[in-house]
């Protein structure tokens, strides 16, 4: 078969059970009534809270735009994708309504006055919560809307000036007014591509390494450097709630903005020349500098960042120079930041690894040092001048440790409060819960040398969230709640921990989740305070299991089966099976064997989820682990290939022996990673009846300075890259595979070239495979089109090549 081409519509082939031709498809397909209907449920609103938890608010979101939505007019330059009509990113999610609720009386109010075509985002609550603000994109940009929370009416603040390349910041001051970044009134007409190039485009390295991971959507030229700069000129703006707009400060490509907790001061990030053709704009030079929020006056520029092109080996490398540079939460304006001690080089044995410096305003006094890390800096818990929580990562370890420290005496010293593998579920001691102080910021809930947190509480059960109390002297945790099956609960407010009063969010195996509210003191049962209904009714007596089974080397596995409504192993027999999973690198066996998720989550559907083919009579295995462990000196991808296998063949053979499913009719699937793994296990075992490998990468040359979790260059490891690259093992594969991809794919390494060389070399080995480019799409595909083909094609394939192989197979 001709290759084809085309760069306005992609061209599908769709085929039949009983025929052996290939018939050109030159539109989009729909799966099945009982897929569509799954598909098209209205999402449940996303919800958040006031400080003090007497209202909610409620966001309504719109279903799966259309094409046409996504195929706007849209740059991909400097790892950014922007809609040049609105000056904002082409690649936004929007809300369509707001509503308030009262949490205790249920009393509900909509927000009125909302623009006619509702593309609501970038919310933000004013410091005394009487004010909503809100950005609404247009046709032809962004405008600034604001709700009075005693009226709940909404009125257009600005024409469609803002600026959001890079985001909405919209920083509300104790006046109420709002700053905000605007798009520069004075920059100009837009650049015009030179009919004809003024010269070759040059890059030059004077011999320093400068190993970078592959990126997409990077600059390629001097047109490209000028429309980032023309897209990134922005002007900040100051407006009050009668409408009135000025300009503070100079213009610049201000890349971030924030305000002091006392609201005196502005912190801003703002984008230098040279720009890269190697890194995104994240790493191009800037400079962080200090501005009066009443005039944007310059008060101290703290720091001038260089180009980050040339980095140490490693993730645990960083930048030269203060990072993270952010406001402490407890103070009315002191900065805070880290500077390593060590280069950026994880490799430099040092004593202390980064260094913590705060500075006070005014802003013209020495730096002060209040702590250092061993390993790399993350970040700090604030609560007060005498005591914050210092955290510090190490990726290589997967260590990480916490400690108190005193900010406004660094001379008593750093105490170790928590010191453990992250990845560790088993014993997460959890998250420090926050309260919000004067200035509207998050400090730690504590009760003098307690502190309160909320951990995901893994067991061998599967997770079972908790509440804690954690005394920071002795590091002894007392359980104050736990979720109780058969349910899943989280806390996401706390009322009065004294009280013992909190809002949750509880669901069930077939209970929709929703939100409670619970008193542990007094004698009261929990009240619903939210009534979100189930948008799954068609799949509500689907059967869930979350089980564990053992791999060849006695490591523990785990993954969630779901099977149609009724479904009896012993009386129906086995069924055909679809394995979806994503691989994961562990140090630690120990760990790697620790059941992940619960047996009592809601069953939930996303566009990529396996699980809507159990309406066709599939038994989905979805979630199903496939670690790989290389612990002390081992790297885990030193073993890749043969701890992927041994994943698969124990997952099969416990399915089989329950008697659920048939093992000559097992598909497996996954999306990026997981159609890495996917074309890897065809590869190297003949375990399945076929594949499906959505936006994936399979050429690891490719990605040559490191890819997933390797460190390792390919000049380094270059029998790693072979073995794992599925390219290499084409001639191998002998299932059928679907590959489908993004033509726009923005994720970092699975460029849609990857597809498109791993179906040549699979063709050219005589391969049973069907590529699929999908117009207009990322990494994740969000038109409704798109979904909707994707799910007709993998339901085909899998009807064809699973379900009905025995009739393939007496056919031949």
């Amino acid at each position: 078969m001709s290759r084809i081409i085309t760069n306005t519509l992609a061209i599908f082939f769709c085929f039949s059970l009983g025929i052996g031709t290939i018939q050109a498809q030159t539109s989009y397909q729909t799966p099945p009534k009982s897929i569509v209907d799954l598909v098209d449920t209205p999402p449940t609103p996303s919800v958040s809270f006031t400080s003090d938890g007497e209202w909610m608010m409620i966001l309504s979101r719109p279903g799966y735009a259309g094409i046409e939505d996504l195929s706007s007019p849209e740059l991909r330059i400097a790892g950014t994708r922007i809609n040049p009509q609105t000056s904002g990113s082409s690649r936004q999610g929007y809300f369509n309504n707001i509503t308030f609720k009262k949490t205790r009386s249920g009393e509900e109010v909509e927000v009125k006055g909302l623009p006619e075509f509702p593309k609501l985002s970038g919310f933000s609550l004013s410091q005394d919560e009487k004010y909503l603000a809100f950005t609404q994109t247009y046709a032809n940009g962004i405008s600034l809307w604001v709700a009075d929370l005693n009226s709940f009416e909404a009125k257009q603040i600005t024409d469609p000036i803002l600026n959001g390349v890079l985001g909405t910041d919209l920083i509300w001051l104790p006046d109420n007014t709002i700053v905000f970044r605007a798009i520069n009134p004075n920059r100009g007409d837009y650049p015009q591509k030179p009919a004809a190039p003024s010269g070759p485009t040059i890059q030059e390295t004077d011999g320093a390494a400068a190993a970078t991971r592959t990126y997409q959507d990077l600059l390629k030229n001097t047109y490209d450097e000028a429309l980032f700069a023309y897209f990134m000129d922005s002007q900040l703006m100051k407006a009050d709630l009668s409408g009135s707009v000025k300009p503070i400060g100079k213009a610049g490509m201000i890349r971030s903005l924030s305000s002091s907790p006392d609201g005196e001061y502005l912190l801003i990030r703002t984008i230098e020349k040279p720009f890269s053709y190697l890194v995104p704009a994240s790493r191009f030079p800037y400079r962080v500098e200090i501005l009066s929020s009443s005039d944007g006056s310059l008060v101290k520029t703290l720091a001038e960042i260089p180009l980050d092109e040339v980095r140490p080996k490693g993730f645990d490398a960083t930048v030269e120079g203060p990072r993270s540079v952010n406001w402490r939460a407890d103070k009315p304006a002191t900065l805070y930041w880290a500077e390593a001690q060590d280069g950026g080089d994880p490799q430099m044995e040092v004593d202390e690894r980064d260094v913590i410096y705060t500075l006070e305003a005014p802003f013209n006094g020495e730096k002060n040092k209040i702590a250092s890390t061993k390993l790399r800096y993350s970040y700090i818990d604030w609560s007060d001048d005498n005591l914050a929580i210092l955290n510090e990562r190490w990726w290589s370890s997967r260590q990480e440790i916490r400690s108190v420290i005193n900010p406004s005496n660094p001379k008593e010293g750093q105490r170790v409060i928590i010191d453990r593998l992250y990845s560790d579920i088993y014993n997460d001691p959890g998250s420090p819960i926050s309260i919000e102080n004067e200035f509207g910021r998050s400090v730690l809930l504590r009760d003098g040398d307690k502190i309160y947190m909320t951990s995901e509480g893994g067991s061998p059960e599967g997770s079972m969230p908790f509440l804690s109390s954690f005394d920071l002297n002795t590091g002894e945790q007392e359980i104050l709640w736990r979720s109780q099956a058969p349910y899943y609960e989280r806390i996401t407010k706390v009322l009065d921990l004294k009280g013992g009063e909190f809002i949750s969010l509880k669901e069930g195996t077939e209970t929709q989740p929703n939100y409670w509210l619970v008193n542990t003191r007094k004698r009261m049962a929990p009240r619903q305070i939210t009534d979100f209904p189930d948008p799954y009714e068609s799949i509500k007596g689907v059967q869930k299991e979350l089980v564990t089974y053992k791999r060849k080397d006695g490591l523990d596995l785990s993954a969630v089966i779901y099977t149609p409504e009724g479904y009896d192993p012993e009386t129906d027999g086995p069924l055909p099976v679809l394995m979806w999973a994503y691989p994961r690198e562990y140090k630690s066996a120990e760990v790697a064997s620790q059941v992940r998720g619960s047996k009592y989550r809601f069953t939930r559907l996303s566009w990529g989820s396996p699980i809507y083919w159990v309406t066709r009579g599939y038994a989905v295995m979805d979630r199903t682990e496939m670690p790989i462990v290389g612990e002390g000196d081992i790297e885990p991808n030193d073993l890749f290939v043969d701890q992927l296998v041994a994943n698969a063949e124990a997952a099969i053979d416990y399915v089989v022996e329950r008697g659920i499913g048939d093992r000559d009719r097992i598909g497996v699937g996954g999306h990026s990673y997981g159609a890495f793994m996917t074309a890897n296990l065809l590869s190297h075992s003949d375990l399945f009846a076929a594949g499906i490998a959505r936006s994936g990468a399979y050429n690891r040359t490719l990605t040559p300075f490191g890819f997933q979790r390797e460190e390792r260059t390919f000049w380094e490891a270059p029998e790693v890259y072979f073995t794992m690259s599925p390219f290499m093992h084409a001639h191998k594969v002998k299932e059928p595979i679907l590959l489908i991809h993004g033509e726009a794919d923005n994720n970092s390494g699975t460029f849609p070239i990857q597809s498109e060389r791993y179906y040549a070399a699979l063709k050219g080995n005589g391969g049973t495979a069907r590529l699929v480019f999908l117009p207009n799409e990322s990494h994740g595909y969000a038109s409704r089109e798109s979904i909707l083909h994707t799910l007709w094609e993998m339901d085909t394939w899998l009807e064809k090549y699973v379900k009905n192989k025995n009739q393939l197979d007496e056919k031949k």
